[in-house]
């Protein structure tokens, strides 16, 4: 991807990852320098110890293409709720948004619809849900997997079970990002593309996984 002309994050995020282009930081530590709306903890690095290459240190997958839109979504509804259209133009002149009153929410992927979340304000490096290995420790008193939007919920719910009002709102004002996939409608198979297995004078054709659904590669 092309750089940014200003870049003032130094290596607190990824710039050349392919997220900053949905202006979602990609971060390789859980508790950030910036204070971002939000960001995405990155897989580790080649080389890193293995003790560091796994949660809380790093995620283990990359986001779907869907998720990717999930957590673009997320910083723009926190955007658009506290901020007045001039401070949003403003943040808009740099690639990411931060603000020094975010409390910067850092979202983490166990694995395929598995999710987890800390805030930055937390003294420990502890995420919610846990890691899997931490919940099979903990047996039928764990939480998850849940997927990136049942952990969104969870951060948007203050009192009670229900997320506030003004984030279901705002999913149900964007469906196309928190409804069923447009293109596969949920199914994960693409509708417009199919390999195909030759067996002698015989041709099978075999389903591909949706593309909108697929990962966000590095």
């Amino acid at each position: 991807m092309a750089r940014t002309s200003a870049w003032p994050f130094g290596t607190d995020a990824d710039q050349d990852d392919p997220l900053t282009a949905l202006r979602v930081p990609a971060v390789s530590s859980f508790n950030p320098e910036w204070r971002y709306v939000a960001a995405y903890l990155k897989p580790a690095a080649d080389g890193v110890p293995d003790y560091l290459a796994g949660p809380p240190f790093a995620s283990n997958e990359r986001p779907t293409g869907r998720e990717a839109q999930m957590l673009a979504s997320f910083i723009r509804e926190y955007l658009e709720h506290w901020f007045h259209e001039g401070y949003r133009t403003q943040l808009a002149e740099r690639p990411l948004d931060v603000d020094s009153g975010c409390p910067t929410w850092v979202f983490i992927k166990y694995g395929p619809d598995d999710w987890g979340y800390r805030v930055g304000t937390w003294q420990s490096a502890a995420f919610v849900p846990e890691a899997p290995a931490a919940r099979e420790r903990l047996g039928e008193q764990a939480v998850g997997p849940l997927t990136l939007e049942q952990v969104m919920d969870r951060v948007r719910t203050i009192t009670g079970d229900e997320p506030l009002p003004r984030w279901t709102e705002w999913k149900a004002e964007h469906p196309d990002v928190f409804g069923p996939c447009p293109r596969c409608k949920g199914s994960g198979i693409d509708p417009e593309h199919t390999a195909a297995e030759n067996y002698g004078d015989v041709v099978r054709e075999l389903p591909e996984p949706c593309a909108h659904c697929q990962l966000v590669s590095a």
